[in-house]
């Protein structure tokens, strides 16, 4: 992962922009160049009965022209700092294809986005625009949730094992981007690893059932000689590290909560459409499960 060019979308209907926040403070890290991106769209505007399609040209103009300076006013601080940011107002729909349209257009080293929690059946199988992106964005998508954030301490979530069927290069992905953030922003990292042995309730076979401690420690060995080969590949130092038993999204969820962390960086690949966007991935399940932020990763080869 880079950081050369950040892509920032605003979100009108908020009075803060937390995600501003998070590439302002990337931006003043690294020198990276930053684009603020606004979306708008109002059928009130496309289609009437009262007004031409001249004045609705003219309002819609309008309405971009003044949003475009809401824009300019918000990279004014910026770049009296000396940072290089550029605006951008698009009008269309849906809002999650006009952000993919550009991340088209500009290769970004990462998109960052607030997000709001979203618990209704119908949101869920609908998707809404962090959902899409999440499945389809092919950069770095990093995910805002709060305005109020000290980045002190990050963890990065791994699957030596690919029990998810998780390439294994997005393993050494994540690890690269975790020490690339440690290192140029002074943030403490750490490696988690949880996994979930088949409950005893769920076994068939006898000599299993009878002998289950035995099976869980040969799971257990098994993930530990996984993670620590995967750890002392990359280089990374054992203390940092932490390998638990239980499912990923209430272990993750947990050891979040525990250590404070600020941001989760975690790996995603979309499976299918309706089946992944009933009961979703491991990522998605995490980000109902935490407060934090999270930057989301996936393989340049991922089929998104």
């Amino acid at each position: 992962m880079q950081l050369r060019q950040l892509l920032v979308v605003i979100d009108p209907s908020q009075p803060s922009q937390p995600a501003l926040q998070r590439a302002h403070w990337l931006a003043r890290a690294t020198s990276a160049k930053v684009e603020l991106l606004l979306c708008e769209y109002n059928s009130a505007l496309v289609h009437s009965l009262i007004f031409d399609s001249d004045t609705l040209t003219s309002a819609r103009e309008a309405m971009l022209a003044s949003l475009h300076a809401e824009l300019e006013a918000m990279a004014a601080p910026l770049r009296e700092e000396g940072l290089q940011v550029s605006v951008q107002v698009r009008w269309g729909k849906p809002l999650e294809q006009v952000i993919l349209q550009r991340v088209a257009e500009l290769q970004p080293d990462l998109l960052l986005k607030s997000t709001h929690h979203h618990h209704s059946i119908k949101q869920r199988l609908l998707g809404n625009s962090c959902w899409q992106l999440l499945r389809h964005c092919p950069v770095p998508l990093w995910l805002v949730q709060h305005g109020e954030w000290q980045c002190r301490q990050l963890c990065a979530a791994l699957d030596p094992l690919h029990a998810d069927d998780k390439p294994a290069a997005l393993d050494q992905q994540l690890i690269a981007a975790a020490q690339l953030l440690s290192d140029t922003l002074g943030i403490q990292p750490h490696y988690l690893h949880s996994y979930a042995p088949v409950p005893q309730s769920l076994l068939f076979d006898s000599a299993l059932v009878n002998d289950y401690e035995h099976y869980r420690q040969l799971c257990a060995t098994q993930h530990r000689e996984a993670f620590e080969q995967l750890l002392a590949d990359a280089g990374v130092p054992r203390n940092q590290a932490q390998l638990r038993e239980g499912f990923a999204e209430e272990e993750i969820a947990r050891f979040v909560h525990e250590e404070k962390i600020d941001l989760l960086l975690i790996g995603a690949i979309a499976r299918g459409h309706l089946a992944n966007a009933l009961i979703g991935n491991t990522a998605e399940r995490v980000l109902e499960s935490v407060e934090c932020d999270l930057l989301i990763l996936k393989t340049a080869t991922a089929n998104v």
